[in-house]
């Protein structure tokens, strides 16, 4: 059964219908002058530059987990500007290199399942096998394109038989480069007289700094460019490599977040050191208190939040958002998707795994633990979940 057999065109259109006529309202609180910072922080006195802190950004936020990614083909300016929108109060890119250096927004450095470069004759040389963090992966990757080469692909959308209806999309749009994203920020910035907000993850980087192409130097410096570098500023940095945020500590002021992966994972730059402790040993007291004397918050899988049980469904919540809080660290954690085959077993709603479930009381539930945020590929379900449980406790959203 393709996607759209249950979930029609028309029920799409009015739920972007229902939140494009509350946007207004829910980035209201997005900040246009300074806040209290709180949280841990490098501790420099710097100037707001009109953004404000990111403590002033509506609660709970909602990100668009690589755009409006439930819609359109991931990581495209298709898919931000959607998000955008919407009324997404973030919008996420994740960054991987290329050959000569250049930053590109890409989920991964294999574009095989992302851009249609297997269509491409003069690159079929290029497909290999590699391993990243300990896979095994064939097929294409960035890191052996240069800009102009990886120019010539045009992006095409990732689970095509959960998400048929995006596949209308396919070649619409190229690779952005994160400098063209930073431009576009600026652009609907300017627009929209207020700031546009980004999440911007650093992609494998201890792979990446193994092969002469560090990422945290290359964003730095476009982070300055663009003046996104202070405490204040419009950014979140992220990364599932604690290092690499300690790294970009050092490099600039911008608000950072860790990223926590299953709790018996390891990550990847752990592996490489010996370091033996994993995201649940991070997920602890001891553990947050170590982040927060370099971070300002975490980015759990939701897991970690409400463990599933055996049989899917929800389980009791744990100490993580509370523990968090008490170290003066936000959370936001990932990834709230519509499709049955993403929710849990309680909010399923027929056999179809491509259908929508209810996401709204999925999102209700987590909102409810007390979370600052939520990455989510369908914004604009998350921003009237978010009008709903604002509402309904009385919340200014602040």
């Amino acid at each position: 059964m393709t996607q759209g057999a249950d979930k029609s065109t028309g029920r799409r259109t009015v739920l972007g219908a229902a939140v494009l006529g509350t946007a207004a309202a829910a980035v209201t609180g997005l900040p246009g002058t300074a806040a209290a910072q709180g949280g841990a922080d490098r501790g420099q006195r710097e100037p707001a530059h009109g953004h404000g802190s990111y403590r002033g950004l509506p609660v709970p936020t909602v990100i668009a987990h690589r755009g409006a990614s439930g819609y359109r083909p991931e990581h495209t300016i298709g898919s931000y500007q959607l998000a955008l929108d919407m009324g997404a109060h973030v919008v996420e890119q994740d960054l991987v290199p290329t050959k000569d250096g250049h930053l590109v927004c890409r989920h991964e450095n294999d574009i095989t399942g992302t851009t249609d470069v297997a269509d491409h004759p003069e690159f079929a040389s290029r497909r290999t096998t590699k391993t990243v963090d300990g896979t095994k992966l064939t097929g294409w990757f960035t890191e052996d394109f240069t800009l102009a080469e990886l120019k010539t692909l045009r992006a095409k959308e990732r689970i095509p038989g959960t998400r048929q209806e995006n596949t209308v999309y396919d070649g619409r749009w190229e690779v952005p480069t994160f400098v063209e994203v930073l431009e576009w920020a600026e652009r609907e910035g300017r627009r929209r007289g207020r700031p546009v907000w980004l999440h911007v993850e650093t992609k494998h980087p201890t792979y990446f700094r193994s092969i002469g192409l560090g990422l945290e130097e290359r964003l730095a410096k476009l982070l300055r460019r663009y003046g996104r570098h202070h405490r204040n500023s419009p950014v979140f940095l992220q990364s599932f490599e604690p290092t690499s945020i300690q790294r970009l500590s050092k490099l600039v002021s911008s608000p950072r977040v860790v990223l926590f992966g299953g709790a018996k994972d390891r990550p990847w730059d752990f592996v490489q050191s010996g370091d033996p402790r994993t995201y649940g040993d991070l997920a602890t007291p001891a553990g947050l208190k170590w982040i927060a004397s370099y971070a300002q918050g975490i980015g759990p899988t939701l897991d970690l939040i409400i463990p599933r049980k055996a049989d899917g469904t929800l389980g009791a919540p744990t100490t993580l958002v509370r523990d968090a809080h008490a170290k003066g660290l936000i959370v936001h954690p990932y990834t709230m998707r519509n499709e049955n085959a993403f929710l849990p077993a309680d909010f399923r709603r027929g056999t179809d795994a491509t259908a929508y479930g209810d996401a709204f009381g999925a999102l209700k539930v987590w909102f409810e633990q007390g979370i600052d945020g939520i990455f989510s590929d369908n914004p604009d379900t998350a921003l009237l979940a978010r009008e709903d449980f604002v509402g309904k406790n009385g919340k200014t959203g602040k």
